[in-house]
């Protein structure tokens, strides 16, 4: 078994390809692998990501970003030994504005990335997503859960993207025998989240902040577990420092109620927000928490960030970011 985090010792890996590496997630994933000596390329084209979110990253060595599509055409000079394809919107506002970009690179972009792993014989880890689940009927949700998804439905862009992209993954592994796997990722929040993204903690963060009411989906009894950036980062590197091929649940086991978040933000920042009730959307999941027992068992892997400490390190970066 491989280490859990590649902190711990000697980098597992020598040069990264990150797709998607300027968001929100792979920002901080390529932090984690430069911090442990892997050079990283962090290819973007910034469509719902940010140049900003890598500016830090800039001089230092061993990283090097490049605009790219994956989409499009990807080439990556020299020996890569791990490619992890985060390219996606990934926030239902994003994904409603753009359905055929979404479909798009959750198609075309992995079977590039994919290629990628394959001409230069690299570790492939395609972040999947709990959205693969649907409107759960099974709960905790485990990987052998195959979903309740409507193809159709305004989120279905998405999340048939997301299910086909693990269908190709698993179509490279068995026919052209590439080092694959699949993580399922969870709702995840921390630094850098855009303000707007349309998901639930940094609206609630930026409504408390201005005093505006709160609004909550339906009457908030739906339930959700999130995991703190930091957390779901080592997990995912435990995924892909380890021979698991996946799909792998990486996410926090603690739920709550949609209303009880709301709840928590307004007190954490201290504001007289009041908390209004708005129309669920189309297919929003009642429920959503994984079942974490693969990777605890495999890789000892376990949310160490508590949600009150998460929460308040979030809402001073989502302020801090307010004021620039």
């Amino acid at each position: 078994m491989r280490e859990n985090s590649v902190r711990s010792g000697s980098p597992v890996f020598h040069h990264a390809v990150v797709t998607g590496g300027a968001g929100f997630l792979g920002s901080h994933l390529c932090d984690e692998l430069l911090a442990a000596g892997t050079d990283v390329t962090c290819l973007d084209n910034f469509l719902t990501s940010s140049p900003d979110n890598v500016a830090h990253l800039r001089s230092r060595p061993g990283f090097r970003l490049i605009k790219c599509d994956v989409t499009d055409y990807v080439h990556v000079p020299g020996p890569v030994d791990l490619v992890l394809h985060f390219a996606s919107p990934a926030s239902p506002a994003d994904y409603l504005r753009l359905p055929i970009e979404t479909m798009k690179v959750g198609s075309i972009g992995t079977l590039h990335a994919l290629g990628l792993a394959k001409e230069k014989g690299a570790r492939f880890l395609l972040a999947s997503t709990s959205e693969t689940y649907g409107d759960p009927q099974v709960h905790p949700q485990p990987e052998t859960y195959w979903g309740h998804v409507n193809p159709v439905g305004p989120r279905g862009v998405y999340d048939e993207a997301k299910r086909f992209a693990e269908a190709l993954t698993m179509a490279y592994r068995t026919t052209h025998e590439v080092d694959t796997a699949i993580v399922r990722i969870f709702n995840t929040y921390g630094p850098r989240m855009r303000l707007d993204d349309g998901r639930a903690i940094p609206t609630f963060v930026q409504q408390a902040l201005d005093g505006a009411p709160v609004t909550v989906a339906g009457d908030g009894s739906q339930t959700r577990s999130v995991c703190f950036v930091d957390d779901t980062v080592r997990g995912i590197i435990a995924v892909a420092a380890s021979q698991l091929p996946g799909p792998v649940n990486v996410g926090s086991p603690d739920e709550m109620t949609v209303l009880e978040l709301a709840q928590h933000v307004v007190a954490a920042t201290g504001s007289g927000s009041r908390i209004d009730f708005v129309p669920r959307p189309v297919d929003d999941p009642m429920v959503r928490r994984p079942d974490t027992a693969l990777i605890e068992r495999e890789l000892g892997w376990r949310p160490l960030v508590t949600w009150q400490d998460g929460l308040n390190r979030t809402i001073e970066a989502l302020a801090a970011a307010r004021s620039v």
